[in-house]
């Protein structure tokens, strides 16, 4: 167990203990893994966290990558939009770690209250033995503080809305999982005038991640979702934006209300230059890594998000690691946690 879960989320960093527990995940994954062995392979302990090896994002989409005994993991799966998919082998030790991880960061967010959960998407995807779905892995992080879950997609993708009915008949509080995207188009778009009444007098607490590039294609910002949201709901409502890679599951990085992201004490962020790769304090590429995958080598990976860290203390009252996710590097392949 990462001793780093022991404390609050957005405490005072500990970068030394962060340290020690990065350099033996990767000896883990040096001696397990010929692979990443052979991209690393005069690798020695890092002295500083900027010095741990990392992969770049896209390595995922054509190796699988398991360090130890594949036959007993799941494979987590995202696709992009050209259908290029990254696999992340899940180590079950591991995927206890990663849980545990959501669990604090939600937990600070939305609090520890349980309520019913409902999910825009369909139980088929949670059947396969095999793989996972981000998007769904997503949707079982908020699963610990759910009474009840309700999966309320048919399979064509349109919403059931006898299964919301069903799940606020009795509730006054629930908590609603989706896909950024499906929030305007499924939720919003298609709700019927006879619910938007009932919904009225339910507060809502909106946890939303990735599928922005439809809504940009519509011209609908941020702002635009949040107030439509808010207002189809009661009073006390709010919305939970996070963002977070396939290859670093457990790891949530929320926007707070003070337009920040930030980054749980057990994780970091680095920004590189996408010229020279080295540390820069000026925008460039993200470097998210964090201690807990033992399956594959994915504690360490260089996105292909820009971003830009900010120092000081951030306005909200959270400590530790703070930056802007400013957007994708230029020709990119797009890519999210599903193909919305």
């Amino acid at each position: 167990m990462s001793e780093l879960l022991a404390y609050p989320p957005y405490s005072e960093r500990r970068d030394a203990l962060l340290l020690e527990e990065l350099n033996a995940l990767t000896r883990h994954h040096l001696e397990r893994n010929a692979v990443y062995r052979r991209i690393w392979p005069e690798w020695k302990e890092a002295k500083a966290l900027e010095e741990i090896p990392f992969l770049h994002a896209g390595v995922f989409k054509h190796l699988r990558l398991a360090s130890g005994d594949a036959q007993r993991a799941r494979t987590l799966v995202s696709s992009g939009t050209t259908g290029t998919q990254s696999q992340v082998v899940m180590d079950p030790d591991a995927s206890r770690l990663q849980a545990a991880s959501s669990r604090a960061i939600l937990a600070e967010l939305i609090g520890a209250e349980m309520t019913p959960l409902v999910i825009l998407d369909h139980a088929a995807a949670l059947r396969s033995r095999d793989a996972i779905p981000a998007r769904i892995a997503a949707a079982m992080a908020v699963q610990p503080f759910a009474t009840e879950t309700h999966f309320v997609l048919d399979p064509g993708g349109a919403v059931d809305w006898s299964r919301v009915s069903n799940a606020i008949a009795k509730a006054g509080h629930i908590r609603l999982y989706a896909i950024t995207s499906l929030l305007w188009t499924a939720w919003l778009e298609t709700m019927p005038d006879a619910l938007r009444a009932e919904l009225g007098r339910v507060r809502i607490d909106f946890v939303h991640s990735g599928g922005w590039k439809k809504l940009e294609a519509i011209r609908v910002d941020r702002a635009t979702l949040d107030r439509a949201l808010l207002a189809a709901a009661a009073p006390g409502s709010r919305v939970v934006d996070f963002y977070g890679l396939v290859e670093q599951n457990g790891i949530l990085f929320p926007l707070c209300e003070s337009g920040f992201r930030h980054a749980p004490l057990w994780s970091e962020v680095i920004v590189r230059d996408p010229f020279t790769l080295l540390p820069t304090n000026a925008e460039g590429l993200l470097q998210l890594m964090n201690p807990f995958p033992r399956g594959a080598p994915s504690h360490s990976v260089l996105t292909e998000d820009l971003g830009r860290l900010v120092a000081g203390d951030c306005p909200c009252g959270r400590k530790g690691r703070r930056f802007e996710l400013i957007g994708r590097l230029p020709k990119a392949e797009v890519r999210g946690c599903a193909n919305v």
